[in-house]
């Protein structure tokens, strides 16, 4: 156990971070999941903005590595590109 004050408000405040960081990584990921099921490319086209969004404050906040994210928004746009 940690010794200094500093030492346990760093433990406290670390596995608050971790909870928030885990909450946004899995709501992505649900989101995007639910775009890839999209049928229709109206639909599909009105998530994709807020998927990217998303995965930008992803990167940002370094939950995800920036390339994943760049390779998640690449393949994301390729596939609603597809759809007819």
């Amino acid at each position: 156990m940690a010794n200094h004050k500093s030492a346990i408000k760093r433990i406290r405040a670390n596995a608050a971070k971790r909870l928030r960081n885990r909450y946004q990584a899995k709501t992505t990921r649900n989101a995007i999941k639910k775009l890839r099921t999209a049928t229709s490319k109206e639909e599909a086209a009105a998530q994709l903005p807020v998927v990217v969004s998303m995965l930008d404050r992803l990167a940002k906040k370094n939950v995800i590595h920036k390339k994943k994210a760049s390779n998640n928004k690449s393949r994301l746009m390729k596939f609603v590109n597809t759809l007819s």
